[in-house]
């Protein structure tokens, strides 16, 4: 019996994936929220609106080759609940390009948006090179990932150990390799990013029916607390530092040099004294 592969689009549409999609659409609303400027990316994954929560006036959804070969591409946005992917009040797609050669000049975005999308990619190293050069100094990007380190994981190892004798099949889909979260930040701390923020979630077992996965809802405060890094998901915030860069102030901030103090200057010439008075 051969064992069967599920893909990534029908996967996100099961119980454990919508259970990931909702927490990761939580995250990625908190953290662009905030962040300014004028140009913002996502790369990958459609049906996660992940720059709905951001206010720059330029933003773009970028698929790679593969998803935009398929009739995957043609798909809506998914709404914020979740439910009925034929919503059509949601952006489409607006670029078809590769991950390590994006079509845009160096330093001319301020925000880039990764769902998944180094794990994904055939070459997760030059796709993050590329967003390293199409960042602006001080720029940020943001990536989620699935953790290898996880309950979800574990039982993804041993789906791959028992395919050889077709007598099971993959609980998560079947493209794509894990990239741990601590290796995904030496890769970043040799591009000159720095962790702003990170973290994990969806601590609930692998398990792909609703009902079993409401009664472990639990797990999702007690991971928090007592076994943190062990969540089926990581969540990253990096900024991208440039070395020698100096932010000028305004010039109604610069501070005037102070007066410099008079300076006893000698002489070598005699100074004559008056004798005292008598």
């Amino acid at each position: 019996m051969n064992s069967e592969i599920i893909g990534l689009t029908d996967w996100l549409r099961t119980p454990p994936g919508r259970y990931l999609l909702n927490w990761e659409r939580r995250h990625f609303d908190e953290a662009v929220s905030d962040i300014f400027g004028y140009h913002a990316l996502q790369l990958g994954l459609p049906e996660l609106d992940a720059l709905q929560a951001n206010r720059m006036p330029h933003k773009w959804l970028a698929l790679t080759g593969t998803e935009g070969k398929s009739d995957f591409a043609n798909l809506p946005l998914m709404p914020a609940n979740g439910t009925n992917p034929e919503d059509k009040s949601s952006p489409r797609p607006a670029l078809l390009t590769d991950s390590a050669a994006l079509p845009f000049p160096e330093s001319s975005l301020d925000l880039v948006v990764l769902p998944h999308t180094l794990e994904l990619g055939h070459d997760p190293h030059s796709a993050l090179r590329e967003v390293e050069r199409v960042l602006v100094p001080e720029g940020r990007v943001v990536i989620s990932g699935l953790n290898p380190v996880s309950l979800w994981g574990l039982r993804q190892r041993r789906g791959h150990f028992y395919q050889h004798f077709g007598y099971d099949k993959l609980f998560l889909p079947g493209t794509g390799d894990f990239i741990g979260y601590w290796r995904l930040r030496d890769w970043l701390r040799l591009l000159n990013f720095e962790v702003e923020s990170a973290r994990f979630g969806c601590y609930r077992p692998a398990l792909k029916n609703q009902k079993w996965l409401d009664r472990f809802e639990w797990m999702d405060s007690a991971g928090e607390r007592w076994w943190p890094i062990f969540g089926a998901v990581y969540f990253l915030v990096a900024v991208k530092r440039v070395r020698g860069m100096r932010l000028l102030e305004p010039a109604w901030k610069a501070h005037k040099a102070p007066v410099a103090a008079p300076v006893v200057v000698a002489s070598r010439k005699p100074v004559n004294r008056a004798p005292p008075p008598a």
